[in-house]
């Protein structure tokens, strides 16, 4: 109703607005014809008595000039020295408009407003004193009521016309409107087959596209998130059922001696492995909060690498992985170091558990004027080329190489490092290494 009444307002302002307008431009061109018109007569007047060499009353030609003029709404005053003979009412008007000057042989062409009448004045000089022809522009061959009235019947007419077709437009343009609110309160419900014809004018046509776009970008959004839970509760459970396994055998006294300490060891593992699972998620779950902390200052890549080598090379060690440290010149970036500690752990955890034995890890730092980079690099197995835009999307390689290769706890692991890495003003790029695995590129401006 409210676009309805909006087109249909408009429609009747637009031809008001016009009609106002018209109205307005044929006064002022009645009035000027009526003057043009009242001139020629003044002039042929003027004409005669020249010819004549007499006045307006010394002849009967000129007196059925007068006639004429008179049916035509036209006063003839005749102007002498001694004022003006026959002018009746009209004296005021013939007095505020100076006629008196044709006496001296000036012609007089002029408006005069009294009383709010508008008279049109034509004054010229005569053989014997001269002469005046006043009339009400009301008068002329545009006026009257008659060219008013048919104005009014016009413009009412064209009222008409906008306030029909300010209806018909704007209930054209609010129907996919109102299809469009429809879709979008079904979306709110949780329809998510829902969409909405696109037709109209190209606006409407590009709000029910992009309420179709949403609707499939929620699809693929919740999609991704089932797909999401039920990895991440296959992991929660695979954990869980190990630590309830042998918690209920050593309750049940089945373990025991020698062997109550690897059962120890074991639960102890997948109750780390459950941590660093929920830690993570809770983690992902805070940095998509709007009250999510950073702490930056200036940070040296360079010493930030230095320390994270004295753990990494342990654990390659460890592992037999050959770990190689390329740290730069001191580079300053603004950042937060433990959470740009967390994400240099955890893409080093990932590349450490794809890396076979022999095979290096490397941890390196460089950059140039414009900007600071941090790499992890290593040489395992890498990813495949269509991997690479969706390696930060929440559990799809975790999905696509479970039962491949090792993988992490739900696949949470280069989501929550792309997060944390937007979040300080960086951005993370993935690539194939040198080394013949996956490289990691974290970038400061």
């Amino acid at each position: 109703m409210r676009v309805t009444a909006a087109c249909l307002l408009v429609a009747v302002v637009a031809v008001g607005v016009a009609g106002l307008v018209a109205v307005r431009l044929v006064a002022v061109t009645a009035r000027t014809v009526t003057q043009d018109v009242l001139s020629q007569q003044a002039d042929v007047v003027a004409a005669q008595l020249a010819e004549t060499g007499g006045g307006l009353r010394g002849g009967g030609g000129m007196r059925r000039v007068v006639d004429v003029l008179a049916g035509q709404g036209v006063t003839v005053v005749v102007l002498t020295t001694r004022g003006a003979r026959n002018a009746g009412l009209l004296a005021p008007v013939l007095e505020q408009a100076g006629v008196q000057r044709v006496l001296g042989g000036q012609p007089v062409s002029t408006q005069v407003v009294s009383g709010g009448v508008r008279y049109l004045v034509e004054a010229r000089p005569a053989p014997v004193g001269g002469f005046a022809l006043v009339r009400t522009s009301d008068t002329g061959p545009l006026g009257g009521g008659v060219v008013r009235r048919n104005l009014t019947v016009a413009l009412l007419a064209g009222i008409a016309v906008a306030v029909v077709v300010g209806v018909v437009v704007g209930q054209l343009m609010a129907r996919p409107l109102r299809r469009t609110a429809t879709a979008a309160r079904l979306l709110r419900s949780g329809r998510r087959d829902v969409r909405v014809p696109v037709g109209g004018p190209a606006e409407v046509s590009a709000v029910a596209g992009a309420v179709n776009e949403l609707a499939d970008a929620l699809a693929r959004s919740e999609e991704r998130q089932r797909h999401f839970l039920l990895s991440v509760s296959h992991e929660l459970r695979t954990p869980l059922t190990a630590v309830r396994g042998f918690a209920e055998s050593l309750a049940d006294g089945v373990v025991t001696g020698p062997d109550t300490a690897d059962a120890g060891r074991v639960i102890v593992r997948e109750a780390e492995r459950l941590d660093r699972l929920v830690g993570d998620l809770m983690e992902l779950a805070r940095l998509e909060a709007d009250d999510f902390r950073l702490d930056p200052v200036p940070v040296d890549l360079a010493a930030l690498a230095t320390d994270a080598a004295a753990v990494w090379a342990a654990r390659c060690a460890d592992a037999g992985v050959r770990f190689v440290l390329q740290a730069g010149p001191t580079r300053q970036v603004p950042a937060d170091p433990r959470r740009l500690r967390q994400v240099v752990d955890g893409l080093a955890e990932n590349a450490l558990r794809v890396a076979p034995a022999g095979a290096p890890l490397v941890i390196a730092t460089g950059g140039d004027a414009a900007v600071s980079w941090i790499q992890i690099r290593d040489g395992g197995p890498g990813l495949d080329p269509h991997d690479y835009p969706v390696v930060f999307e929440r559990g799809v390689l975790h999905d696509r190489y479970r039962g491949r290769r090792p993988v992490g706890s739900g696949g949470v692991g280069l989501a929550l490092v792309h997060g944390l890495v937007t979040r300080m003003g960086a951005t993370i790029r993935a690539s194939p290494a040198p080394e013949g695995g996956a490289c990691f590129t974290v970038s400061f401006p």
